[in-house]
């Protein structure tokens, strides 16, 4: 009998990832994650892994398995808080749920799961694992999951072979509505419970006053640009130009400087606003909302931008740096000089865009069919053909 370890949430999709995997008959044993013990930066005053906890625990007990606490709060808070709190100083806009799953879920958990003799991992994640056999060896398909409302095979873009192999995706056959009827027919607690909202494992956060731990408001200009502004003329490119002065054309982010705007208001601190951002502007009077379309933590500058349209708020490409640039199927890695079709997303949810990625000595390019908004750097950007999740990069 194959031994699984199920990272019991307290949610319902692992609940169910659990039941299905014991209804198939693999030794089931529920492993909860304690991951964070500071509850001041809580929208809630109950402690969130609390009661998480209980759940889960509740769960194993339904379940007739085996359960257990690990406590990985020293890891989380080196590789997941202490990278988010970085990127945010520099301007940047980290994912740290996809962290998350590299770091924590695949990483430590797993290891922690080896020692216990499991064969595999399994998880909650709407996606799908297949295997490809060749010559006797095994080739894992990171594939999308069914349900294309909960599809969250963007969270996992950052996995590599290895860590899939021990990887079980139970739910990704399914739709949320089934899993629910699932969990509610086993008798489960967490059939009703609502999915879980705000950081990976820390609970129900306000961002900014999380963030405001390590990094303290500092009062800074607010500089609006216009629409009209002669730095969005753009020039006529044919996007089927794979010179590298052309992609690094279409890839390269407006530059602002404060002259070339107005200054209209204050803000408390760049760090705390991202690209595409409207709610902390807090300032109005304006025809139209203020989005931000770039930050300057150097200068503590944030710069905005009338209307949802602005054209500061668009880029037909980016650019992924070489170091980070991962691929989860290496067998597919593009060699230098070489361009690929696919589809794409920045942000999780986002609808799948047309694109093509070209891999050049300085970097890899990725040039949109329609220009995509709110790109912002430290974002991670994932790649596929057809429903396969091919490879994934931080946007520099």
């Amino acid at each position: 009998m194959k031994r699984v370890v199920v990272g019991l949430s307290g949610g319902v999709d692992s609940s169910v990832a659990a039941y299905l995997l014991k209804k198939e008959g693999f030794e089931v044993i529920g492993l909860f994650m304690k991951n964070w013990h500071d509850t001041s930066v809580t929208i809630s005053k109950e402690c969130p892994w609390v009661e998480d906890s209980n759940d889960a625990m509740s769960v194993a007990e339904t379940l007739e398995i085996p359960f257990q606490t690990i406590d990985l709060s020293k890891d989380y808070k080196e590789r997941i808080v202490d990278y988010m709190f970085k990127e945010y100083k520099r301007g940047r806009t980290p994912n740290p749920d996809i962290l998350c799953n590299r770091e924590i879920k695949f990483d430590i958990f797993l290891k922690a799961a080896l020692k216990l003799n499991a064969d595999f991992v399994a998880t909650g994640h709407y996606c799908r694992k297949d295997i490809i056999k060749t010559n006797g060896s095994s080739t894992y398909q990171l594939k999308a999951g069914i349900d294309k409302n909960k599809d969250q095979s963007y969270f996992l873009c950052q996995l590599n072979q290895e860590q899939l192999s021990k990887a079980l995706f139970p739910i990704g056959t399914l739709e949320k509505s089934e899993v629910r009827k699932i969990a509610q027919e086993a008798g489960l607690v967490t059939a009703e419970k609502k999915d879980s909202q705000g950081l990976c494992f820390i609970g129900k956060v306000k961002l900014p006053d999380f963030l405001q731990q390590q990094l303290k408001p500092k009062k800074g200009a607010v500089v609006e640009i216009n629409n009209d502004h002669p730095l969005f003329i753009k020039k006529a490119l044919n996007k089927d130009d794979s010179l590298p002065e052309t992609l690094n054309t279409l890839s390269r982010k407006y530059e602002y400087s404060p002259e070339m705007g107005t200054e209209v208001g204050i803000h408390n601190g760049a760090h705390y606003f991202t690209i595409g951002q409207r709610k902390g502007i807090n300032i109005g009077g304006k025809l139209e909302p203020l989005f931000v379309i770039d930050t300057d933590t150097v200068s503590n500058t944030i710069y905005v931008g009338q209307g949802t349209n602005h054209p500061g708020l668009f880029r037909p490409g980016l650019k992924v740096l070489n170091t980070d640039v991962h691929w989860v199927r290496n067998d597919l890695k593009l060699e230098s000089g070489c361009s690929l079709k696919v589809l794409s997303r920045i942000r999780y949810r986002q609808k799948l865009e047309k694109a093509v990625i070209h891999q050049r000595e300085d970097g890899l390019f990725v040039v949109f069919e329609n220009e995509q908004r709110g790109i912002a750097a430290g974002q991670f950007i994932a790649w596929y053909v057809k429903d396969e999740l091919l490879g994934s990069g931080v946007i520099s």
